[in-house]
């Protein structure tokens, strides 16, 4: 009999892509999501098969996620809040406490799981790494409020305090993510593997690089930046860059994201580990937009408005390596990635802009502020 896989968030972007590659290499596949409205307006999404077990049923849910996982061997919990929501208690109570339901289910019912595979984020680093003329390699911290607000953006080195060059991050770096988001998928990743470590049963956290592809919310105005800009650009609007847009990104396409965690379900070369799973290449911002533009045939130039987020990153690039020995070989390239997600943008109808009543919001929570003048 094939094995019978839980994907938790099945319905949103990264899940729905592991249900297809599940279902493709012949396994059962049983679905848990909410369908937040923010994301899916409610409605189960047209991407999700007849043949998906699917349970309409919220991850905090103790009940609900007990029944969900009767008879399952592998479980890929995928499901979080995510973004920059202004909510705290929210993301606490859907990744910290959710995760917590599916963890204590699994062990006091003594289900025969055989894995779990956890969906964590490379926001859980602190400022990646950079590379300092004096000190080599180093892990900068956090950046300071009074150099952001100053216009200083780029990472210092802790120990003489120059300006460093952003390098791969490897999985050995500091954590300890700066807003709510990174908290709680850093919460989540550590939930899991020390479960893991009590119960004995394996598991892998995957730290996300920035993912996109089709079936990105184009609702969520608080999350991906792709989709974000494809967005503002639709509706004859400027992509909005925080900072100066030179900060980079790693970014990586769906299915390459849904091929590791499969890659992670059958080997158990990562076992009990944290892995980076990104495309290992970054790309600043602006050239983001710059691509989206020219991609849509929209020539509309991003704006600058001198706002930054506190707590975001400036740089950070995926040492791949880890998950790269166990097999891990990201295959869709960035070009190729928004071309593929564009063109399932224009099969979507007509497109509402939601980023910029968001952004108001944000910003009168501090959740975006302005540089000093001068």
């Amino acid at each position: 009999m094939t094995e019978l896989a839980l994907v938790t968030g099945g319905a949103g972007l990264i899940g729905s892509h592991l249900v297809d590659r599940l279902l493709r290499d012949g396994h059962r596949v049983r679905v848990l999501d909410n369908l937040e409205q923010v994301t899916h307006r409610g409605d189960r999404p047209a991407w999700i098969p007849d043949d998906v077990d699917f349970h309409h049923a919220d991850i905090r849910d103790r009940d609900a996620v007990e029944r969900a996982l009767r008879g399952v061997d592998v479980v890929f919990h995928q499901a979080a809040y995510g973004g920059y929501m202004p909510e705290i208690a929210k993301f606490v109570s859907v990744n910290s406490l959710g995760t917590a339901h599916l963890l204590e289910a699994i062990r006091d019912s003594r289900l025969p799981v055989r894995k779990v595979v956890v969906a964590s984020s490379q926001a859980v680093y602190r400022e990646g790494a950079g590379e300092c003329a004096v000190h080599g390699v180093v892990f900068p911290g956090a950046r300071a409020l009074d150099r952001l607000r100053s216009g200083r953006f780029a990472p210092t080195c802790p120990l003489c305090g120059a300006d460093v060059v952003s390098v791969p991050t490897p999985e050995g770096a500091p954590v300890g993510g700066q807003n709510t988001y990174a908290i709680t998928k850093l919460d989540q990743e550590q939930l899991t593997l020390g479960w893991s470590r009590q119960t004995g049963i394996p598991a892998v956290a995957l730290r996300y690089s920035c993912t996109y592809g089709p079936r990105q919310s184009l609702f969520n105005p608080y999350t991906g930046v792709i989709a974000i800009f494809a967005t503002r650009l639709l509706n004859g609007l400027p992509p909005v860059l925080y900072e100066d847009g030179l900060q980079t990104r790693d970014l990586v396409f769906v299915e390459d994201v849904a091929e590791a965690n499969l890659l992670a379900a059958t080997t158990d070369a990562l076992d009990g580990l944290a892995v980076n799973i990104g495309s290992g290449t970054p790309t600043t911002i602006a050239d983001v937009a710059r691509l989206v533009s020219a991609a849509l045939g929209i020539d509309i130039a991003a704006e600058v408005h001198g706002e930054f987020r506190p707590g975001e990153m400036r740089h950070l690039t995926s040492d791949t390596s880890l998950a790269a020995a166990a097999g891990y070989a990201p295959r869709v390239a960035l070009a190729d990635g928004i071309a593929r997600y564009l063109g399932w943008v224009a099969g979507q109808g007509d497109i509402t802009e939601y980023f910029g009543a968001a952004e108001r919001g944000l910003r009168g929570r501090g959740i975006i502020q302005a540089v000093a003048p001068g």
